[in-house]
């Protein structure tokens, strides 16, 4: 097993205990968020982090995990659109003040790129921390994303959510903050089995081609459902293509 090392403080941004979890020692960080009820080690429970070992024992990446925070708030359904949305701009503030800062120190690098990954919900925040910090994060790979969490505000559209989802957002994208995400790619793999909505990434894509921003879609087939045999299998792959 990779060296594993647990970091925790009080994160000023969303006023609570939060953790870092980090696999491996060196090579390229690699942030992956957990699916929406899942916690920093989720991704170690369900040997998704086993799967990359190969990977860390070659010194090519180390991984990091943290808390699904909003994720949690999302769909837990004992919060209103407007808490939510708050929220997942809290914790995204949370990804790029603290724990990419967090990580560039642990990686001895003040300017090393990150990549960012997830499943699910995970691939949405791969996606909006990618687009909303292209100088820090340099690739994201969404695997079997939901982009679109526009249904649970039950018709309250708000501003907090507008500048959290990039669904919304990036159409009105312009200048400096769209040039960097230019330079940025979204990978967007899917299976097309059991709970499975490849029509999420695509409309995705969609938004992100009109922008100029790189991106791919990579259907996987029926074969492939939502679940962590999909993402076990896809991870890997990418991550030994592109990093």
């Amino acid at each position: 097993m990779s060296r594993k090392e647990v970091f925790r403080w009080h994160s000023p941004h969303l006023e609570r205990e939060v953790q870092l979890v980090r696999w491996g020692e060196i090579g390229t960080p690699v942030l992956l968020f957990p699916t929406a009820g899942g916690d920093a080690e989720e991704v170690e429970r369900f040997h998704l982090v086993r799967m990359l070992e190969p990977l860390m024992d070659a010194g090519r990446i180390k991984v990091y995990s943290t808390d699904s925070i909003a994720g949690k708030a999302w769909i837990s359904g004992e919060h209103s659109g407007e808490y939510c949305s708050k929220l997942q701009n809290l914790f995204d503030a949370f990804i790029y003040k603290e724990v990419g800062e967090a990580i560039r120190k642990d990686c001895n690098s003040p300017d090393i790129e990150i990549v960012a990954t997830g499943a699910s919900i995970g691939a949405f925040n791969a996606v909006a921390t990618v687009c909303r910090h292209p100088d820090v994060f340099k690739l994201a790979i969404a695997m079997s994303g939901t982009f679109d969490l526009s249904k649970y505000l039950e018709g309250r559209f708000n501003q907090d959510f507008y500048f959290s989802s990039p669904l919304h957002y990036l159409p009105d994208l312009s200048g400096p903050p769209l040039d960097a995400l230019q330079r940025r790619l979204i990978l967007l793999p899917t299976g097309e089995g059991d709970y499975e909505d490849i029509g999420e990434s695509w409309r995705l894509a969609k938004v992100l081609g009109a922008k100029g921003v790189p991106n791919r879609v990579d259907p996987w087939g029926p074969g492939y459902h939502h679940n962590w045999v999909t993402w076990r299998e896809m991870l890997p792959k990418y991550l030994d293509e592109f990093v």
